[in-house]
């Protein structure tokens, strides 16, 4: 009788172990979460000054001004929040960070054709409203905004919206150069160079607009990014994505940057989401997320994070490659896309992102910065790592929200 009373105890208290661990890590979510919405300020300040500005129409002519907050920026990184940010919304069944994404594109597309009508090429580029959406000369400019704009859109059937996605699809589709094997590619660093970002800049968005308008044609393009990128950039030997590929030299670049495979593997995982589970190509897209799932797995350091280049652990620690990869290999087992036991990979990958990368007020350390393409390591081992930099924050959150998951179902099978 006494054993069977002190197994219960401790059973109980394994139970109230997983609930307050499922506090915590809810409780780091929220606060990542809730800083941006503090943060967020809509409208637009005088530069130099501070003079706010609500609306773009009030702004005198001759008054140049810049975003009153990073975060209604109409930039990738702010698509990839506004993705998070909706997707933690509807886990915790709190619209407040849904309303955050809904805000943000009908900010930018109320306002933004005032900026339009007074945009100068010859302008500085840095803090004028709107420039990537006026331009939309590369995925950079439409990718990962638009497939933020699909989750506005499902949600809200604005038609400006609606509208807006049109001139998307039509850049993605028709006017952003390919190769002749219709491989997605940008004219710099040199001619027709295939950057590994691209994949999310672009199939995140293809793959909703096909799970939103039911046209074949958006996954079929999807499915022939990935295959096509896997063929140009994946290294069989160590397992991993380089950076870049030159069609003029018919060579990769030197790097196996930690960010670049992050994006390569959530937009496999974004394409797994919405992919019909009878199209031809879901199996091949599926074998090669689990062996990119594998390649990174190798180049976990003993914190249980990565580093900016992966195969060099001389290289700095980095959190954004940190976060994405945790999301997607959870994200991976919570779908059941791979065997369950590759769950440790995650978990302590997000153990390490508390320990060593998230601060206790919601700050994530060490993103590295915007970084383009370059001949030589030194440039990859020299970019700068920020607090709280924006490259970083969408994924986190994604990653905490997926870590809930496995722990929920973990629990639920009793394996804790």
């Amino acid at each position: 009788m006494r054993k069977f009373i002190i197994a219960v105890a401790l059973l109980g208290c394994i139970f109230v172990l997983n609930a307050r661990e499922k506090t915590i890590d809810e409780l780091v979510v929220r606060r990542i979460a809730d800083r941006i919405l503090e943060e967020t300020k809509h409208g637009f300040i005088s530069w130099p000054g501070r003079e706010f500005y609500s609306k773009a129409e009030d702004i005198p002519e001759d008054v140049f001004v810049r975003y009153a907050s990073e975060y209604i920026d109409w930039h990738y990184v702010n698509g990839v929040i506004n993705i998070a940010m909706v997707d933690l919304g509807e886990y915790l069944d709190e619209q407040k960070y849904v309303n955050h994404a809904i805000n943000m594109i009908n900010l930018g597309l109320d306002n933004y054709r005032v900026f339009e009508e007074r945009y100068d090429e010859e302008m500085p580029g840095y803090g004028y409203p709107y420039s990537q959406l006026i331009r939309m000369r590369e995925l950079d400019d439409c990718g990962a905004i638009g497939a933020s704009a699909v989750e506005v859109y499902k949600r809200t059937k604005d038609k400006q919206v609606r509208d807006y996605l049109e001139k998307v699809s039509d850049h993605i589709l028709e006017k952003q150069d390919r190769l002749d094997d219709l491989t997605l590619v940008r004219k710099f660093p040199h001619e027709m160079t295939l950057w590994a970002d691209d994949l999310y800049m672009s199939v995140p968005y293809l793959a909703r607009m096909g799970d939103l308008t039911g046209e074949i044609k958006y996954f079929g393009d999807a499915v022939t990014q990935v295959l096509n990128f896997y063929d140009y950039l994946w290294n069989e030997d160590k397992g991993l994505y380089y950076h870049a590929y030159y069609a003029d030299l018919e060579r990769n670049g030197v790097a196996h940057w930690g960010r670049c495979n992050g994006w390569v593997m959530m937009a496999n995982v974004h394409l797994m989401n919405l992919l019909p589970e009878d199209h031809p190509g879901r199996e091949d897209i599926r074998s090669k997320l689990e062996k990119h799932i594998l390649g990174i797995a190798k180049y976990q350091n003993g914190n249980g994070l990565w580093h900016q280049l992966l195969d060099k652990s001389d290289s700095y620690e980095e959190s954004s490659c940190t976060s994405m990869f945790v999301y997607s290999i959870a994200r991976a087992v919570n779908m059941g896309w791979i065997d369950k036991r590759y769950s440790s990979v995650a978990l302590t990958g997000w153990e390490g992102l508390k320990e060593h990368m998230i601060t206790h007020d919601g700050r994530l350390k060490n993103v590295c910065v915007g970084t383009g393409i370059q001949d030589n390591l030194v440039f990859y081992y020299n970019r700068p790592a920020r607090l709280n930099e924006a490259h970083g924050l969408g994924a986190v959150i994604e990653a905490g929200i997926e870590i809930l998951r496995l722990k929920e179902e973990t629990a639920s099978d009793g394996e804790r």
